[in-house]
């Protein structure tokens, strides 16, 4: 007579973390870039194990055992929802700062303005910061470089205009959530955005050597 194999034992810890693993691997929390999520996710997942470690003597098994894991496991899976927020996807072809095909700074003002005027902020965001950073290019104070970094763009420009320094580094900053972090953008960052946009546009860059504006 065959001897039936013994079935791998699951402990309610292991089958806790794999229900995690399974909920925290949905396309929801990956639509964006995932080198913040993987690190939140992976964070969350320790936290959770360290969690079961503590509760493992305290938790009797059985029906009750269960019980607390599972409401541990949706306590964790609410927190990195609260900690990221909803989930938001990012428009198409919003990885890269500037693309390959050429567009002026006025082609980029008038689609923010247009995103704006209808309520899409983070595409507007997005738009009128590539506006910033071509007009740059027009004025020669960047090389035009396609592939460069919002965060590239802000500490070049920083150097001929070093009056706008900190609000060159904090637009990147905004570009770089609402691009790659999955923060939604609003009218006060698209505002601060077209401020400083047109701040840039009218101050002259510093001379070479002198760190002040000509």
């Amino acid at each position: 007579m065959p001897i039936s194999e013994t079935p791998p034992v699951t402990t309610p810890r292991e089958a806790a973390r794999e229900a995690a693993e399974r909920e925290l691997s949905k396309p929801m929390y990956h639509e964006n870039d995932p080198s913040l999520l993987d690190r939140a996710v992976r964070r969350l997942l320790d936290w959770v194990d360290d969690l079961f470690s503590a509760a493992a003597g305290a938790t009797p098994g059985g029906t009750l055992g269960v019980v607390v894991i599972v409401l541990l496991i949706v306590l964790a899976v609410a927190l990195l929802w609260w900690r990221l927020g909803t989930p938001a996807k990012v428009p198409a072809g919003a990885g890269a700062l500037l693309g390959e095909r050429v567009r002026s700074a006025a082609d980029y003002r008038t689609e923010a303005d247009a995103h704006a005027a209808a309520g899409r902020w983070t595409e507007a965001v997005q738009a009128r910061m590539r506006a910033l950073v071509r007009s740059l290019e027009e004025r020669t104070l960047l090389d035009p470089r396609p592939g460069r970094t919002a965060d590239e763009a802000a500490a070049e420009a920083a150097v001929t205009l070093p009056g706008h320094a900190a609000e060159l580094r904090t637009a990147a900053r905004v570009f770089d959530d609402v691009t790659y972090g999955g923060r939604v953008g609003d009218q006060a960052m698209y505002a601060r955005l077209r401020d400083l946009d047109t701040a840039v546009e009218r101050t002259r860059p510093a001379l070479a050597g002198t760190g002040a504006t000509a």
